[in-house]
């Protein structure tokens, strides 16, 4: 993707699964909203091949778009309506793209409750507090029975409890109804949690893809073990923690305290991966198809 001289996607390539939550991090500025907005249908690629559910969301129409599920990032302007009558109002358009193996929309009451907001079903969503304007936002994007969902910084405004809640939900659709996700998230804890496979973009290209464990072995091989003995503590890189923690018991046995075996996270793999393209840019290329199916 080119704005006049400025290349700001360079050969971006993925294939999303069905059931697979894809998570896709960067730096600001790295592309991922207008990769997004292209697999979305919402802007026009300069070059390369897209398809989503079989289709070029360049030349796609209303039945495609009833099988996709979009929670921007900002809140959408619905003060005016009350929370059910807007959800029963915005579900009609999908009834006529409804199929035996997947009936839209989904139940309004099954909705609330999967998002919390069954208590709120008949205030004005005006009067709802941030995190359940959030919630209701969820609830938009999801009231299709999508086949993918694009997700953009779904939990923001969300207390612990409600993030808990929004992630079991996430799962709920991937593992239970097979809907592929797309997640673009700053909340790295976040993304390790909730991502089967996780994308990182810089520069406008994508620098790593593999899952949270997957990463942390490519950026470091090395885990720290940390342990107390006779009241001093020490720390150690292990290439092997299994073994060295084997043998450090079969040398020392109970005198060992304290033990702790520390391996790099996701935030850990993240700052090294982009450090190393921000370093060696040349070496992180990667090839021009751009592709999600079912």
């Amino acid at each position: 993707m080119s704005y006049g001289d400025h290349l700001v996607l360079n050969g971006v390539s993925f294939e999303a699964r069905p059931g697979e939550v894809l998570a896709l991090l960067g730096p600001n500025g790295a592309g991922k909203s207008t990769t997004i907005e292209i697999l979305e249908g919402f802007r026009n690629r300069s070059h390369g091949k897209v398809s989503v559910l079989g289709v070029d969301p360049a030349t796609a129409d209303e039945a495609w778009r009833a099988r996709l599920g979009i929670v921007q990032q900002s809140w959408r302007d619905h003060g005016r309506w009350g929370v059910r009558q807007l959800l029963e109002h915005l579900g009609a358009y999908y009834a006529p793209f409804s199929e035996p193996s997947r009936p839209r929309p989904m139940d309004v009451d099954e909705l609330l409750a999967t998002v919390g907001l069954s208590e709120h079903a008949n205030q004005k969503a005006g009067s709802l507090s941030g995190g359940q304007r959030r919630r209701l936002d969820v609830a938009i994007g999801l009231i299709g029975r999508p086949e993918v969902l694009f997700l953009d910084e779904p939990t923001t405004g969300f207390d612990p409890q409600a993030r808990r809640d929004f992630h079991d939900v996430v799962h709920g659709l991937a593992d239970l109804d097979g809907t592929t996700i797309l997640l673009t998230t700053h909340d790295l804890d976040e993304a390790e949690k909730l991502a089967d496979r996780i994308l990182i973009l810089a520069g406008g290209r994508i620098v790593a893809n593999g899952s949270a464990a997957q990463l942390s072995r490519e950026v470091e091989g090395r885990t720290e073990v940390r342990w107390s003995q006779d009241g001093e503590h020490f720390v150690h890189a292990a290439d092997d923690a299994t073994r060295f923690v084997r043998e450090l018991f079969q040398q020392h046995g109970d005198a060992i305290g304290d033990l702790e075996v520390r391996r790099s996270t996701l935030e850990d793999s993240y700052m090294t991966l982009v450090h190393r393209f921000e370093t060696d840019p040349v070496g992180s290329a990667q090839r021009e198809t751009l592709e999600v199916v079912r």
